[in-house]
């Protein structure tokens, strides 16, 4: 029933891996890749070529993304990958454009994609092959970046476009302003007696 050929030899690995992850947890999943330790993966995630991507520490990637590292994928360090995502880094375009689109035609053209450090990439987002994103960028859920996206910029839409610049002084005025809003619902939540929020702060209703 298994074809013997080429091809079906050099993919059957990838397949067996991508099968085996769905068993692990997100950091046993980043290990299984050869990621950094600190590195989560989710669910249903597909790595095309991952021989061909380079993360940074602190990373994560959202339930069934799909990364296309066979030209070249970069992601800097405490980035994250939303859910859905899809990051191409070649294009058969051509190739359908000229009835070549057979395996191993040489009209399969390959760019590489670099996405800094401390971005979020929001999910279902869509980055084309060639793109640079910059440090601290965000791109907020459902765009296309086709078009390279400056640093300490907020993105959106299709195509994606700046709407927002920011600096560290914004930052550090959202650091501020969300660990004392998590700092009240934790005091909340311990006077009602519930301790269940070990980080960030606890779900429900702190209008009070």
């Amino acid at each position: 029933m298994f074809f013997d050929d080429e091809r079906s030899n050099r993919l059957r690995p990838q397949i067996l891996t991508e099968l085996v992850s769905q068993y692990m947890n997100d950091a046993e999943r980043a290990r299984f890749y050869g990621l950094p330790e600190s590195t989560r993966v989710r669910e249903r995630v597909k790595i095309i070529s991952p021989e061909n991507l380079k993360i940074g520490e602190h990373c994560w990637i959202g339930e069934g993304a799909a990364l296309d590292a066979s030209g070249g994928l970069e992601i800097g360090e405490h980035t994250s990958i939303g859910l859905n995502t899809l990051i191409f880094t070649h294009s058969s375009w051509l190739a359908n454009m000229t009835l070549q689109n057979h395996s191993g035609s040489d009209l399969i053209e390959r760019k590489p994609v670099k996405i800094g450090k401390g971005c979020f990439i929001g999910g279902l987002v869509v980055i084309m092959a060639g793109v640079t994103i910059g440090d601290f960028a965000t791109v907020q859920p459902n765009s296309v970046v086709a078009k390279d996206v400056p640093p300490r910029t907020l993105v959106a839409g299709n195509p994606a476009r700046v709407f927002q610049k920011y600096d560290d002084e914004y930052i550090q005025s959202e650091v501020e302003r969300v660990r004392a809003e998590n700092a009240r619902r934790r005091a909340l939540a311990e006077e009602r007696g519930d301790a269940s929020g070990s980080w960030g702060a606890p779900a429900g209703d702190f209008t009070e």
